[in-house]
């Protein structure tokens, strides 16, 4: 069943829906009903409060409870969801898909909560989408619990601002959502060149129509790449059945302001190579290649909402495996533009794919340079599950992070000390070392070794090790599996861009 969904006004108190979702905030008077529900907290009047006493409900954010309503509105379901001390963008969106998540076979939700604001809208939108998100195309048998129709709430869905916010919001939320799909999908149905061909069919689809984007894109086989020198994708890619792949995607309206460049890290599955990981750190190896999915789907959701920026991006793909041709320790490769590095780890094998794709990027002389990926397990201890790393150009980097914060994901700095140059450039034998072993700052020095290649442009690199697969139980917007992240703060950074140029 696909789900529709639209936008208009009506009182959630008379509304026929099966189930009505109304927010709660955690003031210092108690638990109020937010915005968007005060029909309902009229239509239960002195009931209220005592109801929420006796249900334990706080407003604290990440509560849900459903209330039987006995005809007290029109709705017989009524879902009451915490957002905290403040109904902000953020606590809206992470509530509303916990919400429709958790409504079970109703075939229509009305949602309201705070809508008053085009980015409420938006959030409301992109929550409600992805948290309703599944991946079943490997299940014999599906329950469809996803309710036929959401109808979200707002005082003034007419005006214009309303009206775009929730348009461009489902455009956002499709690209997100087939980056999930890309990343859940088993590792030995998406190899290299099956990921390319994705890549191929995905830009038809989002160009195709009359008055669709123009967007064009070109897939380097293992030949290709020969002829370029890349030799970082062709070497962590030597040891697979499947060869390694670079897609690049040129997006440039006639309008355009400024120029961004994407790179993203494909590894289809990583095994670690001849450095190989224990068997436990497999598992969720399927999502290497969630940085390369990322910067494509953006890319397309970039050209879909027409914004006035240039966009060349490049995915790197490859299949990082073991056997008799797989790159060694103490080989040492020569990049795409002629540096040579020395290899210490296949298991290091992300940045050197990167590479590869940054210096093709640099060459095309853009404003600013974006890389995303699955880089190091050391920004995994350093900053959690939840919370990405960002670093490079002090400028760009703050950019990065405010546009992070406008799409509800979160980013934190980290630095580039002088002391991980000395160690990028310690090879005795090349002119970069890949890898050295220390057991400190790992991920600082992978991005060293990255600005080696970024031609001194502004530039960031966002390390989403370990923000980009949820292996744990669905919260918020966020399902299980490939979260989508970094889709969002690359579409609102070109928006960001764009207008300030």
């Amino acid at each position: 069943m696909t789900t529709t969904y639209t936008l208009r006004s009506a009182s959630p108190a008379k509304t026929r829906a099966d189930a009505v979702v109304v927010g709660v905030l955690s003031t210092a008077k108690g638990p109020q009903v937010a915005p968007g529900g005060e029909d309902v907290a009229k239509a239960y009047g002195r009931k209220l409060a005592p109801l929420l006493a006796a249900l334990g409900v706080k407003g604290k954010a990440g509560e849900l409870v459903k209330v039987p309503t006995s005809g007290t509105i029109t709705s017989p379901l009524l879902v009451l969801v915490g957002l905290g001390d403040e109904a902000t963008p953020a606590s809206v969106r992470r509530a509303v898909g916990g919400a429709v998540r958790a409504v079970t076979n109703a075939a229509s939700v009305a949602v309201a909560l705070p809508a008053d604001s085009p980015e409420l809208v938006r959030a409301l939108t992109e929550g409600a989408m992805l948290g309703a998100y599944t991946f079943t195309t490997y299940k014999k048998e599906t329950k469809d619990d996803a309710p036929g129709d959401v109808v979200l709430l707002c005082p003034n869905p007419r005006r214009k601002e309303m009206a775009t916010a929730f348009e461009e919001a489902q455009v956002v939320a499709r690209a997100v959502a087939q980056t999930r799909d890309w990343v859940n999908t088993p590792p030995g149905d998406l190899t290299p060149p099956v990921f390319a061909d994705a890549a191929v069919a995905a830009g038809k689809e989002w160009t195709k129509g009359r008055g669709g984007p123009k967007v064009s894109v070109t897939v380097l086989d293992e030949k290709r790449l020969a002829e370029l020198g890349c030799g970082g994708i062709l070497g962590v890619g030597a040891a697979s059945a499947a060869p390694p792949r670079l897609v690049e995607i040129t997006y440039a309206p006639k309008d355009a302001r400024c120029h961004l460049a994407l790179v993203g890290k494909g590894i289809t599955f990583d095994s670690g190579g001849l450095t190989i990981k224990p068997a436990q750190g497999m598992g969720e190896m399927k999502s290497d290649m969630s940085g390369a999915a990322a910067v494509i789907q953006a890319t397309f959701a970039i050209a879909a909402l027409g914004l006035p920026i240039k966009v060349s991006t490049f995915a790197a793909m490859a299949e990082n495996m073991v056997s008799g041709s797989a790159i060694r320790p103490g080989d040492v490769i020569t990049q795409y533009g002629g540096t040579t590095v020395e290899i210490q780890n296949t298991d290091a094998e992300g940045r050197l794919v990167l590479a590869d794709a940054l210096g093709r990027a640099a060459e095309q002389e853009p404003d600013v340079l974006l890389d995303v990926a699955t880089l190091t397990g050391h920004m995994v201890l350093a900053l959690g599950d939840r919370v990405a790393g960002v670093m490079g150009t002090d400028e760009i980097v703050q950019g990065v992070i405010a546009a992070s914060e406008v799409a509800g994901e979160d980013h934190w700095p980290m630095p580039i000390p002088e002391g991980m140059v000395e160690r990028v450039k310690g090879s005795k034998i090349a002119d970069l070392s890949q890898h050295d072993w220390v057991r400190w700052g790992g991920g600082l020095f992978a991005g060293a070794f990255l600005r080696e290649f970024t031609h001194g442009l502004p530039w960031a690199h966002l390390d989403i090790a370990g923000t980009a697969f949820n292996s744990g139980g669905p919260r918020g917007h966020l399902t299980s599996g490939g979260t989508g992240w970094a889709v969002t703060t690359l579409v609102d950074y070109a928006r960001a861009l764009s207008a300030e140029k």
